[in-house]
């Protein structure tokens, strides 16, 4: 598959806001305010242009140095975003939070990154930064929904052992819902991306299997060291 890669236009682009035009007014019209919403679309049309920006300037740079800086305020900004359930022990638990995000998440990466892909240099941009976003958001989500679960068990009597076995459980549910959906319910963010591309749907689906491979694992890793070291920092009673 060699066919080129359709270049939008900003012409081209913002015929895609006419169906957000209509949906916009069915919100208006349907509960008399669009400010949410708006706000919303507006936000993510500047994120995105600015990252594009960014990121092309990051890979046109090509330096180790930048990547690692790069990596070091994703993987801050997932451990803080991460315990936005639990806002009132946010700062006690942040430490938790960044190491289990960094060795779950940072240990897959590598194996991923140098064991599987081998990329070459090893923070070879066009590779590092999309995979280190797909793992640390999925770890942060993941160590976020356990310790909303863990608290919550907590709060209401129930043993650490056992909170605990509820909180990994609910941590991993959407990751295995998106294992069980994918290639049936869901075609994957990656593998569309590559499919539009140009590349063979036959490796974009070997890619695919890898990138569901390194979510899978850095969601569960990062949880369970989370849940770990949670025993040690929090105050509450054990069994």
């Amino acid at each position: 598959m060699d066919n080129p890669v359709i270049t939008l236009s900003l012409a081209q682009l913002a015929l895609a806001f006419i169906p957000v035009a209509v949906t916009l007014a069915i919100l208006f019209r349907w509960s008399y305010g669009i400010g949410n919403a708006a706000y919303a679309l507006g936000r993510m049309v500047i994120q995105l242009m600015a990252i594009g920006y960014v990121l092309a300037w990051i890979f046109s740079a090509n330096n180790g140095v930048l990547i690692l800086l790069v990596l070091a305020i994703m993987l801050s900004a997932s451990a803080w975003i991460a315990l936005g359930t639990a806002r009132e022990h946010r700062r006690e638990l942040l430490l938790a939070s960044f190491l289990s995000i960094l060795l779950g998440g940072g240990l897959t990466l590598a194996m991923i990154t140098q064991g599987v892909l081998q990329v070459d240099p090893w923070y070879l941009p066009r590779y590092m930064i999309p995979l280190a976003g797909m793992v640390f958001s999925n770890a942060m989500t993941a160590v976020s929904l356990a310790a909303e679960r863990l608290y919550s068990e907590l709060a209401h009597g129930m043993g650490w052992e056992e909170a605990r076995i509820k909180a990994y459980q609910a941590a991993m549910i959407p990751v295995i819902n998106s294992l069980l959906a994918v290639g049936l319910v869901s075609l994957p963010g990656m593998m569309t991306g590559q499919i539009l591309s140009g590349v063979s749907p036959l490796v974009a689906s070997r890619y695919q299997i890898m990138v569901m491979c390194m979510i899978f694992a850095s969601a569960g890793i990062s949880t369970a060291l989370f849940l770990s070291l949670c025993r040690r920092r929090m105050q509450v009673g054990v069994d």
